[in-house]
């Protein structure tokens, strides 16, 4: 940055998640203005914040050597402020939520510095997310570079990422064994493993359970093993802490299984390679006195993530006595991701837990007797006679699940934050939504979904589920809340979220009284003038959002539009945006989304029609909602002459 102030840029700007974090980075840019020999009070000087939260620091430092140039601290959420910037700084990028990172982002410099793995933490984010984005982009343009290098200025060439990573150690001197010893414990240098040249088709790979206390007892081969464990899982999540590693090694509710590959391509007795992990927490089985006496008191018990978010969210307080597990996370090789394996892994665990499916009960407890955790008076152990020793005996670290009897749950669950990617792959697995946050993670931007998959059910028996019932009020829910909290979605994102292949309740068809409550006689001589092109698009906007909610809640029966209108009628009637800005999201002109508009409407009020004509013969009334429509249009048309 001092650097910077020499070449002549003159409005710099530097950005962390406080200024406390910047200390030592003007520090350094102070140095560095003074070995060139720039003065302070004559050549620059420092300001320094007033509020006592931030204990005086600099936030701001002016030069006026040549010209006034100045280095300015702006909170990340300040990106509005970087109109005139020609470089911007932002550190330790890791700890600011990806969306704000992303709003830093100009056509000026930019430099990124952030700690991507350590003991505090490792900043997956970053890389996972945001550089990999810069990667590809940089990528993309480099053919392009080549092409138009010869006709255009630098500066109006693609931008460039340069990569720079400090591997020496900023804590302890160069080789200091108490580093080594930390990354070995905590598994900061887990690499991926190495696949095999020939890799299995994912139906050949199969499903082990991991035994914790063999992976952790801190033999040669078990430790390799938890390097290619761990190596996975925080290369596939954005955020990984030695909290992580320690709730793996010894939480009483979690369990691991990783996917291997066939025995037959292994060589002798060495360790199979992983190519995927999957760590569940199994949750649930609370009394409905314990859920009801939190909910007077105010609390909210760690733990049990699922049970204790549907309760709250449906109100729902039989919901925790049922047993579930969570899956916490899911990780498959980078190069084999996209390839299957992720959902044979997740197809291999529903059949494993669904075998046991069948016996779960009120009454049994997914817990085995061994693995319960319980809390005892202090006054009951003295440290002098408590033994500390393996809780069971030694298993082998690999059990095929026929080995092992599973625990008799009734639903597979997941939490995550939700990506049109990760929504469709666990629609794929067969899971379902039941929750979506209305506040975003203050990390990644993203949006908690939860959704399940009830286990041992066949089709008859899942059309009635209880998952059916949450299916059908979280999708009334989010038909209301996709014009306020999730108007941002993309309309193609938005019509994911409110679809679904496995529920499908037939509802009762809409009687004329209940079509009235949404669209009145009025209105639907509008929309006949519109479908007859009479009137423009603005006449009938105000009735899309109603024509919208009742074809998603599916009151409008036996009818399903094509996929590119029901997109716009998402987007248009469901989220209430423009139809230029539709027509943008869909990468489509404004005149071929207003066509495919006026041929919605027109299926839709035939099908409406169609409808109440079917009800009203069966009443044996003649006057339908069909007659009073082509007597609007025949008055539309006779005005009009």
């Amino acid at each position: 940055m001092a650097g910077a102030v020499a070449l002549g840029y003159s409005n710099i700007f530097v950005t962390s998640p406080s200024p406390e974090n910047l200390n030592t980075l003007f520090e350094f840019v102070l140095k560095g203005l003074n070995t060139m020999g720039y003065e302070e009070h004559l050549n620059y000087q420092v300001l320094r914040s007033n509020d006592l939260q931030f204990s005086k620091c600099v936030v701001r430092i002016v030069v006026n050597r040549d010209r006034q140039q100045v280095i300015q601290y702006i909170a990340a959420s300040e990106s509005s402020c970087l109109g005139q910037a020609e470089l911007v700084v932002i550190d330790e990028a890791a700890a600011i939520p990806l969306p704000l990172v992303r709003q830093l982002l100009g056509p000026y410099l930019v430099f990124l510095s952030s700690t991507v793995s350590g003991y505090e933490g490792t900043g997956r984010s970053l890389s996972l997310k945001l550089i990999d984005q810069l990667r590809s982009q940089t990528k993309d343009k480099t053919s392009e570079t080549a092409i138009t290098a010869k006709t255009l200025k630098t500066s109006e060439l693609g931008r460039v990422l340069h990569e720079v990573t400090l591997e020496e150690s900023i804590r302890y001197k160069s080789g200091d064994p108490v580093e080594a010893w930390l990354h070995q414990l905590l598994c900061l240098e887990a690499s991926l493993p190495a696949l095999p040249s020939a890799l299995p088709p994912p139906n050949k790979c199969q499903l082990f359970y991991v035994n914790r206390d063999t992976l952790f007892g801190y033999h040669k081969a078990s430790e390799r093993f938890l390097g290619q464990v761990m190596g996975l899982l925080v290369s596939s999540h954005y955020r990984n802490t030695p909290d992580d590693l320690q709730t793996l090694s010894d939480a009483p509710a979690h369990h691991l299984f990783v996917l291997l590959p066939p025995q037959d391509i292994m060589k002798g007795d060495t360790l199979p390679p992983v190519l995927g992990v999957v760590q569940v927490a199994l949750e649930g089985k609370i009394s409905k006195s314990s859920v009801m006496s939190a909910l007077t008191q105010g609390e909210k018990p760690a733990g049990d993530l699922i049970p204790w978010t549907v309760s709250n969210q449906f109100q729902n307080y039989d919901f925790p006595q049922l047993s579930g597990a969570r899956i916490v996370r899911i990780a498959t090789h980078p190069n084999l991701q996209g390839q299957g394996y992720g959902s044979q892994a997740m197809t291999l665990l529903h059949d494993y837990y669904s075998e046991a499916s069948v016996h779960a009960d009120y009454t049994d407890s997914p817990f085995p007797e061994e693995h319960v955790a319980r809390v005892v008076q202090d006054s009951q152990v003295s440290l002098l006679e408590e033994k500390v020793g393996p809780s069971v005996q030694t298993l082998p670290l690999l059990q095929p699940l026929a080995e092992r009897p599973a625990e008799a749950l009734h639903y597979l669950g997941v939490s995550y934050g939700v990506t049109n990617q990760l929504l469709n792959f666990w629609k794929r697995s067969g899971f379902t939504t039941v929750y979506l946050s209305q506040v975003s993670n203050s990390t990644t931007g993203e949006h908690t979904m939860i959704m399940l998959r009830v286990l041992g059910e066949g089709k008859a028996a899942r059309e009635q589920s209880w998952l059916a019932d949450l299916w059908f009020d979280f999708r009334k829910r989010v038909v209301n809340l996709l014009a306020s909290a999730f108007k941002s979605y993309d309309c193609k994102f938005a019509l994911n979220l409110l679809t679904n292949n496995i529920y499908k309740k037939t509802p009762e068809a809409l009687n004329r009284v209940e079509l009235e409550h949404h669209v009145t006689q009025g209105d639907l001589e509008r929309l006949q003038e519109f479908v007859h092109h009479q009137c423009e698009a603005p006449f009938i906007t105000d009735l899309l959002p109603a024509l919208a909610r009742l074809y998603f809640l599916r009151r409008i029966t036996d009818f399903k539009l094509k996929p590119v209108k029901a997109v716009i009628l998402c987007g248009v009637g469901v989220q209430r945006k423009p139809l230029q800005t539709v027509a943008e999201e869909l990468g489509l002109t404004h005149s071929i989304v207003m066509g495919q508009m006026h041929s919605l409407i027109t299926d839709l009020t035939k099908q409406m029609n169609v409808q109440e004509s079917r009800q009203e013969e069966q009443r044996g009334n003649p006057a339908t909602y069909s007659q009073y429509a082509g007597k609007c249009a025949e008055n539309s048309s006779q005005g009009a002459g």
